[in-house]
């Protein structure tokens, strides 16, 4: 990213600057934090990172593409197939089992049902979840429903993991283990995951914190690992 500026109502009365003129560099395999204080504007930040909104001026270049200039259906395919989701609330179809919630962004993608199966039976696996594979997502505990939503996030296999405030509903025990998942993500299948959180604790966990207020990155440090 490179000088990222985002305004709303622009033009109007009311025309109001969030972020002011962000520089980031995020290098594959990182494992990052995003700190700030509500209203710092990290949620506009992480937006624009996983290309759910667009800047307002400055290049953001994603594995080279450069977003502020595709359209909706490029923007919505990079979605699909680079970035996995991951948010407080799990958005999980409630009607649907955990199986096939994970299989979901894979159907959007076209693949094969087989594939689908054996790929979403896995990820399940590698989140503890397999036992649960057929339970909806009103039989499941917050860590389990988040445990879901991490392996769906995993399905078309993107670059970037963007978790935003991924243990906010969870007490501290079952954050801790929603947290662990990541680092098992992180070390063994190499995920570049940029985490988005008010609890500068929660961002001790992670390689690189950076910290962000009015608008603006404050700070940019290696987290304490010992």
């Amino acid at each position: 990213m490179k000088n990222i500026i985002k305004r709303y109502y622009i033009g109007m009365p009311n025309e109001l600057q969030i972020l002011n003129g962000i520089s980031l560099n995020v290098n594959e395999g990182e494992f990052v934090s995003i700190v700030g204080a509500s209203g710092s504007g990290k949620s506009t930040l992480m937006n624009i990172i996983g290309a759910l909104d667009r800047p307002t001026e400055g290049e953001y270049l994603l594995n080279g593409n450069d977003i502020s200039t595709l359209d909706d259906i490029e923007l919505s395919e990079i979605r699909n197939s680079q970035i996995g989701f991951i948010f407080q609330t799990f958005n999980l179809i409630s009607r649907t089992n955990a199986l096939k919630n994970v299989e979901m962004p894979m159907l959007y993608a076209g693949k094969p049902r087989k594939e689908r199966l054996e790929r979403a039976t896995a990820l399940l696996e590698l989140v503890g979840m397999a036992d649960r594979s057929t339970h909806l997502p009103n039989e499941l505990s917050g860590g389990q429903k988040q445990r879901v939503a991490i392996a769906r996030a995993m399905a078309n296999n993107p670059s970037i993991l963007l978790a935003d405030e991924p243990t906010g509903a969870l007490d501290t025990k079952t954050g801790h283990m929603v947290m662990d998942i990541f680092h098992k993500l992180h070390e063994q299948e190499g995920k570049t995951i940029i985490l988005i959180t008010h609890s500068p604790e929660l961002a001790q966990e992670t390689e690189r914190i950076i910290t962000i207020s009015d608008g603006a990155i404050i700070s940019d440090t290696g987290a304490n690992t010992s």
